[in-house]
């Protein structure tokens, strides 16, 4: 079975898709990581986010992989634990224009295609139900507001001792939101047969609650 959850920055996609495929059994594909760690090897590397064929030979170096231990799931580029550098400031804000890039998308996908063809997936991003898993059974696109979605920002950033003004994690958000829909290759969108979810001013576990309930009726 292949769930897609799709939506714009900080809705809860992945913190949402991560219970679910617990509570279900399922593989988890945080695929925003993905194109996060592309984004992370273009910094490390000192190469332009828009060098299409420089990243392209980055990522033929590195391997991104994911692994679970009792913190939840960690990500790597080769055997480097890199889970908290892709959450950054600098490679938030700049992971569209990675993401952006056609071909990187298309080799990104290819692997996600893989991922979701080993066994039962939850599967969350910017084009899951609409591009990478077109057939997925379930499809649910979430939205919250931007003030909801900037505190949500807000608040993960003060736990990790990150300084940020809520009016500019707005903008940031806003701006995020304008470049993922109006991207030229897979934008951000909502699938014909997606159903959408309003996560603002729900919890995780009444969220989780009413994921799980559409799937089951699936």
């Amino acid at each position: 079975m292949q769930i897609a959850i799709d939506g714009p920055a900080s809705a809860g996609k992945s913190t949402i898709a991560k219970l679910v495929a617990k509570e279900l059994g399922f593989i988890y594909c945080d695929t925003g990581a993905m194109y996060r760690s592309v984004t992370l090897m273009a910094k490390m590397n000192n190469v332009d986010y828009s060098n299409e064929s420089e990243i392209l030979n980055l990522m033929s170096k590195y391997k991104i992989s994911f692994k679970n231990d009792s913190d939840g799931q960690k990500v790597f580029l080769n055997d480097q634990d890199i889970s908290n550098d892709i959450r950054s400031v600098d490679i938030t804000n700049n992971v569209s224009e990675v993401s952006a890039l056609k071909k990187v998308r298309e080799q990104l996908v290819n692997e996600q295609r893989r991922i979701a063809e080993e066994g039962n997936v939850v599967m969350d991003g910017r084009d899951i139900g609409t591009t990478v898993l077109p057939n997925a059974e379930v499809k649910i696109f979430m939205i919250a507001s931007v003030h909801e979605r900037a505190v949500r920002r807000f608040k993960e950033y003060e736990s990790k001792g990150i300084e940020v003004s809520l009016q500019k994690l707005e903008d940031e958000i806003q701006q995020r939101d304008y470049k993922d829909s109006h991207r030229s290759v897979s934008p951000l969108k909502k699938a014909d047969d997606a159903i959408e979810l309003d996560t603002t001013g729900i919890s995780i576990e009444e969220v989780v609650e009413k994921v799980i309930n559409i799937i089951k009726k699936k």
